[in-house]
């Protein structure tokens, strides 16, 4: 709440230097104010008397989505890249999903590594099971299995993380 929203009848007052003024009446804080061309703010609704500040809100606001922004900008998003291999892919094949995988994983981002499986191709999952195990130690230098192989619906899957 800010100026004339603040309905208490006393508030505890620190003025635009961070000075305490003890407590006093809204209307008066309102007047000092105003006389500094501020404006009054409610900072600590919940305290008895509540504590209101003299500070010029539009400052405090820009000030507040500036950090906000340099916040957002010094975060760092994680992506999941997806690689598809076939059940039957060669191990040629296999070593350029290698190499992309560990593109990605220097990149800081997660790698989900997936056999699809079309018609009869289901029946050699043991053999999916072994390509994805073989990738996960052609990686292992550079990322460690997050999630290790597991059948979704036609698919075998592997998550694949960054090593830290």
């Amino acid at each position: 709440m800010i100026n004339e929203q603040i309905r208490d009848k006393e508030v505890r007052l620190i003025d635009d230097e961070g000075n305490q003024f003890g407590i006093i009446s809204s209307r008066d804080a309102q007047k000092m104010a105003d006389e500094k061309r501020l404006d009054l703010v409610k900072i600590a609704p919940k305290a008895k008397p509540p504590v209101c500040r003299i500070m010029d809100y539009g400052k405090y606001r820009f000030d507040q989505a500036k950090k906000e922004k340099e916040a957002k900008k010094k975060q760092k998003t994680v992506d999941i890249k997806e690689l598809r291999l076939s059940p039957s892919i060669d191990t040629h094949d296999v070593q350029v999903k290698v190499k992309k995988a560990i593109e990605f994983l220097k990149n800081g981002d997660k790698v989900k590594v997936s056999i699809r499986f079309r018609g009869r191709e289901i029946g050699h999952s043991k053999t999916a099971v072994a390509i994805l195990e073989s990738f996960a130690n052609d990686i292992s230098e550079f990322g460690v299995v997050d999630k290790a192989p597991k059948m979704e619906a036609r698919s075998l899957v592997m998550f694949l993380a960054p090593k830290a």
